[in-house]
């Protein structure tokens, strides 16, 4: 894995569309079966569902690329897909449509999973030394979320 420090941090213009296409296809044909075989979503509509998300990412990407802004590229991918559903655009209640067919849990699963195995070589060092005291650490802020929750709920539900 590469360190990403503000030195070597990428702004966008060097994105390999083709990469991206070619690995969002692959995640979105895996979401695909997993809300056909999780919460039943129907085949066809989801697979449509997925494609128009697919596109809106892929227009956000390349907007990263060649736009004069610098902007993150979940920035201009949230714009399109803004864009593209505000009442007043021509086609988005079609999209807004299409797009409900998509289960966004199903989504999150894969973007979840790379998450968990993106730990960078620093958070493993940081680990290694801390050791038990970590683990601790970990219990108690898990405990403290959950009662503060569980408190929040109980006074505000």
């Amino acid at each position: 894995m590469t360190d990403i420090t503000p030195e070597n941090r990428s702004d966008g213009r060097d994105l390999d569309l083709g990469y991206h296409a070619t690995v969002l296809a692959i995640v979105s044909l895996l979401v695909w079966v997993g809300q056909t075989i999780g919460p039943a979503k129907p085949l066809v509509p989801g697979l449509i569902a997925l494609f128009i998300l697919y596109l809106m990412t892929m227009v956000g990407l390349i907007i990263t690329k060649y736009a004069p802004v610098r902007l993150p590229s979940v920035a201009w991918i949230s714009l399109v897909g803004i864009i593209l559903t505000l009442p007043w655009t021509p086609g988005s209640a079609w999209i807004t449509d299409r797009v409900a067919n998509a289960d966004f849990l199903a989504l999150a699963t894969p973007c979840l999973a790379y998450a968990g195995l993106a730990i960078a070589k620093r958070e493993m060092d940081v680990a290694k030394t801390s050791g038990w005291k970590i683990a601790v650490i970990a219990v108690l802020v898990m405990i403290g979320t959950y009662l503060g929750s569980a408190a929040i709920a109980e006074f505000f539900l």
